[in-house]
């Protein structure tokens, strides 16, 4: 039987196109006797003929573009929908915030206790959660500001 007549029965055994039915090259000579159905169904169980994977949308593109933007290209202000607030986890930034100010604070208080004692250790946690200080390097500033005030 002609290949492209084979080639539709096995499209209808397999349950797709024409153009994912694939034919082992060497095997071409049994693949032209099949007559049935049946015919192409053994041929499928022993591997002969085969259904192709279905064919994708190429991610090579997408890749492309996730790298030049893991750079900092292609982010400038024509890029971006959406205001700051939307594009940044603001919940993950007071965290990251306030666990750095936590951080430095416990550090402060081990490297000189008494200007933090003099403040407050529970004063200074509150204020951090309080959003008082802007970041870690204000709240440094603070308990230095304060410990030379006393000095004087």
């Amino acid at each position: 039987m002609d290949l492209k007549k084979v080639k539709r029965i096995a499209a209808s055994v397999l349950g797709s196109g024409v153009q994912r039915v694939w034919f082992n090259p060497e095997e071409a000579e049994r693949i032209a006797e099949v007559m049935t159905k049946e015919d192409v169904r053994e041929l499928v169980t022993e591997g002969v003929i085969r259904k192709r994977r279905p064919l994708s949308q190429s991610r090579a593109r997408a890749r492309k573009l996730k790298e030049k933007k893991s750079k900092g290209r292609k982010k400038g202000s024509g890029k971006r929908k959406g205001t700051k607030k939307t594009r940044v986890n603001e919940k993950k930034t007071w965290m990251k915030k306030v666990r750095a100010q936590r951080r430095t604070l416990k550090e402060l208080k081990e490297k000189s206790p008494k200007a933090v004692e003099k403040i407050g250790y529970s004063k200074l946690y509150r204020m951090i959660k309080g959003n008082y200080f802007r970041g870690k390097n204000y709240l440094i500033a603070y308990v230095e500001e304060k410990k030379e005030a006393k000095k004087a």
